[in-house]
Formats: structure tokens, sequence, C-alpha cells
């Protein structure tokens, strides 16, 4: 492929800008796969701007966990929902289904072994909180919505800054899950409504970036102009335009060209 252009960005001697007038773009990622070794990219059809709009996957995105298979855990039955979790993450079961196989697993499990869980398991990926902050400091309206739960997404939007959520509920009556859902289910097809709705809200120029890690986070990816994949299962990350295997999740800012000195702290 013709390179009109290859330049190192200034604020930032790691991130290289490649223009490409006739640009394939699996070509490229394959090439830069095969060659540079583990990278973080972002490949777009014209000028790269500050998005307007982002929406992002919370577990093994926003955070490092995923949250049932933690609280699982404190059942005693994380390996049996943790094979449910990365097969339906794999694409390879229905979302709903395996949510709902994975909840019922829980049933009789007590509350407050979500308190314990939150407080003793879950961590913000590093850069998180930096990436939401950043992006909302320039004006960014920002989303957490996930398959999991509210339970969970409420208290990691606080943390991270985030100024809405959408997520699934879980059903608890006498102090004890039910194995139930409360509520419609948060899939694919949510993820990817709520970033249109959120689109819909602001002007026909408007930028979205996404983020996510697996199957379920597919649609939202494609449909955003700068989707990012990070640390990604295979699907997702061959369906995103962006990609995070490197670096933390800092990285998006250095390729939206936003100097370190302009990142919140």
């Amino acid at each position: 492929m013709p390179v009109a252009r290859a330049v190192m960005l200034e604020h930032c001697g790691e991130v290289l800008q490649l223009e490409l007038p006739k640009c394939d773009v699996a070509s490229l990622r394959k090439a830069v796969d095969e060659h540079l070794g583990p990278t973080d990219g972002l490949v777009a059809p014209d000028l790269i701007t500050l998005p307007n709009l982002f929406v992002s996957d919370m577990d093994s995105t926003m955070i490092g966990q995923e949250c049932i298979d933690e609280l699982a855990d404190f059942a005693g039955l994380k390996d049996q929902v943790s094979e449910i979790t990365e097969r339906a993450m794999l694409g390879e079961l229905d979302f709903e289904s395996a949510l709902r196989e994975r909840v019922g697993l829980l049933a009789g499990l007590d509350e407050i072994a979500i308190q314990r869980c939150l407080e003793e398991r879950i961590r913000p990926t590093p850069g998180a909180r930096v990436l939401v902050e950043t992006l909302k400091s320039k004006g960014c309206h920002t989303v957490l919505v996930t398959g999991g739960f509210h339970h969970f997404a409420d208290v990691v939007a606080e943390i991270l800054g985030f100024d809405q959520v959408v997520g699934n509920r879980l059903a608890v009556a006498d102090g004890a899950l039910t194995g139930e859902l409360a509520g419609p289910v948060v899939d694919s097809g949510t993820k990817k409504s709520t970033l249109e709705a959120e689109l819909s809200k602001l002007s026909q120029s408007a930028r979205s970036l996404t983020a996510g890690d697996g199957a379920n986070d597919i649609p939202m990816i494609a449909a955003s102009n700068y989707g990012f994949a990070y640390r990604a299962k295979p699907k997702a990350r061959e369906a995103a335009n962006g990609w995070i295997d490197r670096g933390d999740l800092t990285s998006v800012l250095k390729l939206l060209d936003i100097p370190q000195v302009h990142w919140a702290t």
C-alpha cells in the first residue's frame, strides 16, 4: 500500500501516524500484528477527532474482573460459572441463556456477598478513571453499559466518573439472591441501541467511541466511529477498528492525540 505520510505524533514518541490513500485495513492490521508484535492502534477513514460520546463495557474492560465469576466464588462455583462466561464472551453461547444459567446457579447466595465481592475483588483497569475523566473534561458524554449488574456497575461508575449506567438487575428476596433477573436483559442489542439513542441526542457530526472485550460488545463496537477492543477475544478484536493489546486504557488518549499534560489526574 502506498504511504502518503508517516510521522510520530509530536507529544508522544511512541505513536506513529500513517496516512494511506488506499488503505486495505485487514492487510494493514495483519502486517502490524505479524511484524510489530503487541501494539495499540486505531484505523479511521478520515481525520481522527475528539469523540462526543463514549460508551463502554464494564467487565474485563473498565474493571479487570468478571463480576459474576467473582461473585460465584463466594458460592463455591467459580470454575463452573467462569467456563460459561468464557464461552459466552467468545461468542460460542447465546448471551441471554448463558446469563440466566449463571444467575440461576447463584440462587440462595446471601446478598452480603455482593458487598464483600465489591470490596475484596473488584478493581478498575489501569488507566480507566483517567480515560473517563479526561474525555469528560473535553465535553464527552460517558455511559457505562454492561451485561453485568447494577449492584456492581453503579459503584464502578461512581468511582470512574461515568455520567450514566445501563445494566442488569439481580433479583433479591429475604436478603438472598433468587437466581432470577429483575427486568429485561441488557445484551448486545441493548448496548448498540444505547449507543444509537445517546448519539441521536447530539449533533449529526458527533463522533462516538466505544470499548469492549467480548462478543457481546461487537455490535456497538462496529457501530461506532472509534471502536476499541481492549485485551479482547478474537471476534471482538476482529470487529474493532481500534485495539489495545500492549498498554493500558490511557493508550486510547494517546491514539486520539490528547497530550498527557491535558489528562485528568
